[in-house]
């Protein structure tokens, strides 16, 4: 007869997306998780997989409970402007927070620590990056057909800039003690929208 596991694995997904997230892949040992998790080595292996498996299903985890917000946000009825100029402003905001400066985004820092040579990783943050590209361009686009863009941009090539800036700000908030810098770069990426 099969055991019962004796954790809660949601939970304990929960709390390797926040060591991942505060340490980094590299940084993050088999114990570290263990230890972290309070639970055993092969417990995790049998519900998880190895360490790679567990970060990227830390890393689906975190994008589930990121995504929602963004999603209501954009598609709000009405103007659609005040929402893209809100979801740029709070990301800006954000990235100059002090728990936001000491951990950043949990897909920024996997696309600057592992995309370059882990194909499952790039691959979901590109997905992450290509929603959110998707969520802004169709805000964009209602945005046009209810006259609220200046005639002549494209929503498709400001979504693309937004989501690039949007990633920027992430990165140069965790690195520079000056929130100026990041709340500036939000403002003037937003007059092109004026």
């Amino acid at each position: 007869m099969p055991r019962t596991k004796e954790f809660d694995p949601d939970a304990a997904l929960q709390a390797a997306l926040q060591l991942f997230w505060q340490r980094g892949y590299e940084a993050t040992s088999m114990s570290d998780l263990v230890e972290h998790l309070g639970i055993g080595r092969a417990s995790i292996y049998a519900t998880f997989g190895n360490k790679h498996d567990l970060y990227l299903k830390a890393l689906d985890r975190y994008g589930e409970q990121q995504d929602p917000r963004i999603v209501r946000e954009l598609s709000r009825s009405g103007p659609a402007l005040p929402a893209v100029r809100e979801l740029v402003r709070r990301f800006a905001d954000e990235a100059c927070t002090a728990e936001r400066r000491a951990r950043g985004c949990f897909v920024t820092n996997t696309a600057a620590e592992l995309a370059a040579h882990d194909r499952e990783a790039a691959r979901r943050v590109e997905a992450s990056w290509a929603h959110l590209e998707t969520l802004l361009h169709s805000a964009l686009t209602r945005a046009e057909a209810q006259g609220e863009l200046p005639e002549g941009r494209d929503p498709r090539a400001l979504a693309r800039m937004l989501v690039v800036l949007m990633q920027g700000m992430r990165v140069v908030g965790k690195a520079s003690p000056d929130p100026a810098r990041v709340r500036d770069a939000a403002e003037q990426a937003l007059a092109v929208l004026d």
